[in-house]
């Protein structure tokens, strides 16, 4: 059950709303950050950023079986994060999405300013 309160600040409640996504947008990004949520998963994906890979090599990278790898990489390919492409009898993993390396980029940022408790950029602030 939804509750109603009455805002303290009207104008900055209406605002807020309006800086979220749509529903449908809204559960893309979720799904995304869920994805990249995992140890496993982000390592794959950072390895695939270098280059494309298979599975016995990613499993390798990553550690984990074959059969782990795989199932990861379903995963990722669900959310389009990774595609696959069949070379001879060799299936291989690449990112399918060039956005994947600005959001690391973002989380570096961040948690490097978490772990030196470093402040914020005032520039960054809007």
């Amino acid at each position: 059950m939804a509750v109603r309160l009455k805002p303290i600040d009207p104008d900055g409640v209406a605002r807020a709303r309006l800086a979220i996504p749509t529903d449908r947008l809204l559960a893309v990004v979720v799904e995304t950050f869920e994805a990249l949520a995992d140890p496993t998963r982000a390592r794959l994906l950072y390895a695939l950023r270098k280059r494309s890979l298979c599975v016995r090599d990613l499993a390798a990278v990553a550690r984990v079986s074959e059969s782990a790898i795989s199932h990861q990489l379903r995963f990722l390919k669900d959310r389009h994060l990774v595609k696959s492409r069949r070379r001879g009898n060799v299936m291989t993993y690449s990112i399918d999405d060039h956005h994947l390396g600005a959001l690391f980029r973002e989380a570096e940022y961040h948690a490097d300013h978490v772990r030196h408790n470093r402040p914020d950029h005032p520039y960054a602030r809007r």
